[in-house]
């Protein structure tokens, strides 16, 4: 379910609720005094989408929910919903510290659309987890809806939170991030194919993970006493943003790229965090000699998940993991896999199936 859509269908649930379009210049007039008009609401859920249009609607908030707290209703009082970012989530946590949580709304994930039909998971993979991009009517529409995507918020959405970025070199750097999907990042040849520093490299790359557009993994290095590499992996969090950069329009396309390894894998990386508990951090694990963990959980501290990601059985557990697992003591050890059963395969490694992870790692302690 799209963001806007989700808003609309919870305003709608509760009786007597108030759903605001920021990006409507008409919902926009109506908070030209805001204090008034929304203290106008009280008892009644409001739903404030696009607030990225309106940051200093924060500051008004803080009095209006500290008077409707004063008269008992502490809770559900406001919906907001709008395009992350670093500076947006400080401004609201300065602004609202106590009076404010937060939900990431990622892309589809894998556990919400497999009861949909039986090819959803390989559409999910190679469509991506934007509903209008999933649900679209041919693989062709959904590849238009992405490329449409791409072009609009690079020219909209990311110089408002940016400023004066260069839309040819994000687009740029967003393209050869999906070439380099799940791979080391190298800010110093970024920089030189676009002919900017490493510092802007990493200021872009910063800015697309504060939009929730890339994921930057970091390297596990506590206490290993092994050489390990000091350079984060870089994901584009969602599949279907991957292909469209690489014009990958057909499931046929995609298993025959080279980049559909990593695509899956970073498409069950995000199923996997979205399943997590909540104050699971994540990571990766590469040392100079090979050994190699795809995602590590830390669960709490020195408890430890480790995730090897295949689309296959067949090779079955690579030394280099269980090398790996070793070296960082991990408690849990999984082998996620598109398949239906979960089974032991020995040396404390479990074969997790795709279908399970949601309840498989929303428990692990």
């Amino acid at each position: 379910m799209g963001k806007t859509t989700l808003a609309k269908s919870i305003a709608a649930s509760q009786s007597g609720s108030v759903y605001l379009d920021l990006e409507r210049s008409a919902d926009r007039a109506k908070l030209s005094d805001p204090d008034d008009f929304l203290s106008s609401l009280s008892g009644r859920l409001v739903v404030i989408d696009e607030v990225h249009r309106a940051p200093e609607i924060f500051q008004e908030l803080r009095g209006i929910i500290d008077r409707r707290r004063e008269t008992g209703h502490r809770h559900g009082q406001f919906l907001i919903l709008g395009s992350a970012s670093m500076e947006l989530l400080k401004q609201s946590s300065e602004t609202l510290a106590g009076r404010i949580s937060y939900v990431d709304l990622g892309p589809l994930s894998i556990h919400e659309v497999l009861d949909y039909d039986s090819d959803a998971l390989d559409r999910l993979w190679l469509r991506g987890g934007f509903p209008e991009s999933f649900l679209a009517p041919s693989d062709t529409a959904s590849l238009d809806w992405r490329l449409n995507f791409v072009s609009s918020y690079l020219a909209r959405e990311i110089p408002m939170f940016a400023g004066a970025v260069s839309t040819i070199a994000t687009t740029r750097l967003w393209t050869m991030l999906a070439h380099a999907h799940g791979g080391l990042l190298n800010a110093s040849r970024l920089a030189a194919s676009l002919e900017v520093s490493a510092r802007t490299v990493g200021r872009y790359i910063d800015l697309l993970d504060g939009l929730l557009l890339v994921r930057s993994l970091r390297p596990w290095r506590s206490n290993v006493g092994k050489r390990v590499v000091a350079a984060p992996k870089v994901y584009l969090r969602d599949s279907g943003i991957v292909h469209a950069l690489l014009n990958i329009e057909t499931r046929e396309d995609l298993l025959g790229h080279p980049v559909a390894g990593t695509s899956w894998e970073g498409l069950v990386i995000e199923s996997i965090l979205a399943a997590a508990p909540s104050r699971a951090t994540a990571w990766f694990y590469r040392t100079s000699a090979g050994s190699e963990i795809d995602l590590v959980l830390e669960l709490a501290p020195q408890r430890l998940a480790a995730f090897e990601i295949k689309r296959s059985l067949a090779a079955g557990i690579p030394k280099g993991f269980l090398t790996a697992c070793e070296d960082i003591g991990a408690a849990h050890r999984f082998l996620a896999y598109p398949g239906v059963e979960q089974l032991p395969l020995g040396r404390e490694v479990i074969a997790l199936p795709t279908a399970a992870i949601a309840q498989t790692v929303g428990i692990l302690k």
